[in-house]
């Protein structure tokens, strides 16, 4: 890097700096509150940088975050052939090792390959806690397919095992993993506990799986443990979401929802969002809500988050009522 070497925390202020206020409050939104205290701290230190840094800083970001991506979708072998091809093989190697990955695949990594059917065969009459596992680490496209192909009881059981599931032994993985190296021909080894599962996971299987299997499981979530239906539902669809909408369901959102709420929910997101919102308005009405905005002032984070969870229950509320239908899965919006 030319210039000064920066520490990691002074690199995400170069990043914050660079990408603008609406995507830096995105960025902000994910971190705790005293790593938001410490970027912010070095954003205001950082005084006369050089082009080149910020060059060279957000091509690192750029770089590590294709690393990523490459190993979440093809494993260390391909994102290393992706990178030498991309970078040469010393910057790829660097790369690699900044982000601590090491020649251990991740645990059933194999199922990223695997023929949903082949799995489903091996799976439909494990115990659910092991369909769970297994699920809550394959793409969610095929976990989706798997487990809309399980009885509508396992379904249930398997989804809520998946929304409660946080830490898992290693041991546990090893054994499931040597049992399906005799059915798939494959084994994984595990050196550490694995994160795998819990909300998340489930809400991520679920935006890919068809609306009936969506609508059973989240019944049974209902019935069983409300909260957690709740929270599931609460992570389906975002705030920021609204753009995928089609304009007869922002204008029927519009009519349900308290202005002073909206305009709350509005502070600080990006502007496709707040376009997407007045383009449905009338100009006088988006006016209003703009000077609304405008007259707010700052905006305490947690103030404008549970506004905008008010907004998506309102939304939430229109689909189960039949009067808007959000796409699932990549599939096309009908109305």
């Amino acid at each position: 890097m030319s210039g000064r070497g920066f520490t990691g925390v002074q690199k995400a202020a170069i990043l914050v700096m660079q990408v603008g206020k609406d995507r830096a409050a995105q960025i902000l939104r994910t971190m705790r509150e005293p790593e938001i205290a410490e970027i912010m701290a070095e954003v205001a230190r950082l005084n006369h940088l050089e082009p080149e840094e910020i060059t060279d800083v957000m091509t690192e970001f750029r770089d590590t975050y294709l690393a990523r991506a490459h190993i979440a979708q093809g494993g260390y072998e391909t994102a290393r052939e992706i990178l030498e091809a991309s970078v040469g093989a010393d910057k790829a190697e660097e790369i690699l090792e900044n982000l601590g990955v090491t020649l251990v695949a991740a645990p059933f990594e194999f199922l990223r390959r695997a023929d949903s059917r082949q799995v489903l065969s091996y799976l439909q009459d494990e115990h659910p806690q092991t369909i769970a596992l297994v699920l809550a680490h394959m793409s969610s496209t095929g976990a989706a397919l798997v487990l809309s192909a399980l009885p509508d009881e396992l379904q249930r059981d398997v989804a809520e095992r998946i929304a409660k599931m946080d830490r898992t032994s290693p041991d546990v993985i090893e054994h499931v993993e040597a049992i399906l190296e005799r059915k798939l021909s494959t084994v994984i080894q595990q050196a550490d506990f694995s994160s795998a599962g819990g909300i998340q996971s489930l809400v991520d299987i679920l935006n890919n799986s068809d609306r009936a299997t969506e609508r059973l499981i989240l019944e049974g979530l209902e019935h069983n443990d409300p909260q957690l239906a709740d929270d599931v539902r609460s992570r389906m669809f975002v705030f920021e979401d609204i753009i995928t909408l089609d304009d007869r369901s922002v204008q029927l959102l519009l009519r349900s929802v308290d202005t002073k709420e909206l305009a709350i929910a509005l502070k600080g997101v990006d502007q496709k969002v707040r376009d997407k919102i007045m383009n449905n308005m009338s100009e006088r009405a988006a006016a209003n809500l703009a000077d609304e905005i405008n007259l707010l002032g700052p905006v305490k984070l947690k103030t404008v988050e549970e506004a905008q969870a008010a907004v998506v229950r309102v939304i939430r509320t229109l689909e189960e009522a039949g009067q808007i239908v959000m796409s699932r899965g990549g599939d096309e919006l009908v109305i």
